[in-house]
């Protein structure tokens, strides 16, 4: 899935459940600490992902430690993020010479739970997600913009350092794409973003070029 929304340069790796025999990096785990086992899970195979992305640019070794707000640290000169939801883990890097920041988001393809959208969506993508919702339930439109609001936050942090809430980006969604007006004091006025459907799975992904 990723392959279909990310460009060339990008290296990724996605899988559809827990491989067996996937182990953490020693300091990863240190870093981890005490969790229950789908945490465990979650964080392992994300990371196994990630090396083998990581491996094309020769970190296939590297640990993927936290920064001090839990975002993943990447070996230097490589820009990247992971993700997972149940189903799927996946992770995607890039070289700092080609891509300045990138983000994905995995989510199922299923409505969000009741009141995320009214935490998630200004108002009028509330509106214009109830009429797609009507008119074309071809995805779940709420899950497609809670998760492109996902990918534009790990896109946004590391250029910015900052936080960026639900209420700071306005999303438009099209065909396969869409863009997010960042309401903020920005680097960037919008970021550019696609998506896809497929399988139970929304996947998408910001990915912000040099």
């Amino acid at each position: 899935m990723l392959e279909a929304v990310l460009p060339p340069g990008v290296a990724w790796h996605e899988t559809f459940g827990d491989p067996p025999g996937v182990e953490l990096h020693p300091d990863e785990e240190t870093a981890l600490g005490r969790v229950v086992p789908r945490r465990r899970a979650e964080f392992t195979t994300a990371r196994w992902c990630a090396r083998q992305a990581l491996s094309s640019f020769g970190h296939g070794d590297a640990p993927i430690l936290r920064g001090p707000t839990r975002e993943p640290l990447w070996p230097k000169g490589i820009v990247g993020s992971m993700t997972h939801c149940e189903g799927y883990r996946g992770a995607a890097v890039a070289s700092g010479d080609l891509v300045i920041s990138l983000g994905i988001d995995a989510e199922p393809d299923q409505p969000v739970p009741d009141g995320v959208l009214g935490v998630a969506a200004l108002p009028e993508e509330r509106v214009v997600v109830a009429g797609l919702l009507a008119d074309d339930p071809v995805v779940a439109w709420d899950r497609l913009l809670f998760s492109a609001k996902e990918s534009v936050y790990k896109a946004w942090f590391p250029m910015t350092g900052r936080w960026l809430g639900f209420e700071d980006a306005h999303v438009t969604l099209g065909e396969g794409v869409f863009t997010a007006r960042i309401l903020i004091d920005s680097p960037l006025p919008a970021f550019e973003g696609r998506w896809v459907a497929g399988g139970g799975l929304i996947v998408t992904s910001v990915v912000v070029q040099a």
